[in-house]
């Protein structure tokens, strides 16, 4: 069983759509995205930390094996705002979660799953000062790339740790777990279900098949006491909005 894919943090089947112009490409005509009022609004006080990761990713991610050399002038729309659409959903829990190193017990840590190039966990890390949050990659190369970009982009929030989510269960628990383009339904319950704090729930990026897939975990999520529930996730006007399926515990 493999979580590896050389287009994860930047799968197309996963992200939204956008606006295009000439050949599929973004639509610029007003300028660059991420250099509009309305996305510098968007994204507020994280807005600096957001665009040097966004900015390094650019700049290393074709490189370094992150992101295809297509996604390179759609990477905000596609991938950074697409990323950003899940922060609304990541409330914090009350349970206590741990991670294995740690000084101390923080409340509402959250755990990406397959990080890859640090979609959406860098953006989430970015936009979340305050929140703890565990990127989880099996794959040294990238582990490396994600410990670099958040050093050198001043997000000081986040913790890598190298594996399978299957195989960190002893040194991660989770309030809120995060995935994009990393697999199915069915199988990140099954990899990621047992890394939940008691309360805790899976916030997923998904495409417009979401209800589809869904339906199809139904078993899974029953053996696992999860509940799912599917929900828009806009950005900014001009941007289609994502999908986002949210999976709580049974009360």
């Amino acid at each position: 069983m493999s979580h590896d894919s050389s287009r994860r943090g930047a799968r197309p089947d996963s992200a939204p759509t956008g606006h295009a112009g000439p050949a599929g490409e973004p639509s610029l005509a007003d300028g660059p995205l991420h250099r509009s009022a309305t996305v510098c609004e968007y994204f507020g006080e994280a807005y600096e930390r957001v665009e040097a990761f966004a900015e390094l990713l650019a700049d290393q991610g074709v490189l370094r094996g992150l992101i295809g050399p297509r996604e390179v002038p759609r990477l905000w729309e596609r991938h950074i705002l697409n990323s950003a659409a899940v922060v609304p959903f990541l409330s914090s829990p009350s349970p206590m979660p741990r991670v294995s190193g740690t000084s101390a017990r923080d409340s509402g840590v959250i755990v990406d799953i397959g990080s890859g190039a640090g979609l959406p966990g860098m953006v989430i890390a970015a936009m979340l000062p305050d929140r703890r949050i565990v990127l989880v990659e099996p794959m040294e190369r990238r582990t490396t790339w994600l410990a670099e970009a958040s050093e050198r982009c001043g997000i000081e929030n986040v913790t890598v740790v190298r594996g399978r989510a299957e195989e960190v269960s002893d040194v991660v628990e989770a309030d809120v777990i995060t995935a994009r383009a990393v697999a199915s339904i069915d199988k990140l319950v099954k990899w990621s279900a047992p890394l939940l704090a008691p309360g805790g729930q899976m916030v997923l990026l998904k495409g417009r098949s979401a209800p589809d897939e869904l339906e199809r975990a139904k078993y899974v999520l029953r053996r696992y006491g999860l509940t799912g529930t599917v929900h828009a996730a806009p950005t900014i006007a001009s941007v289609e909005p994502t999908t986002v399926v949210r999976l709580s515990r049974i009360s």
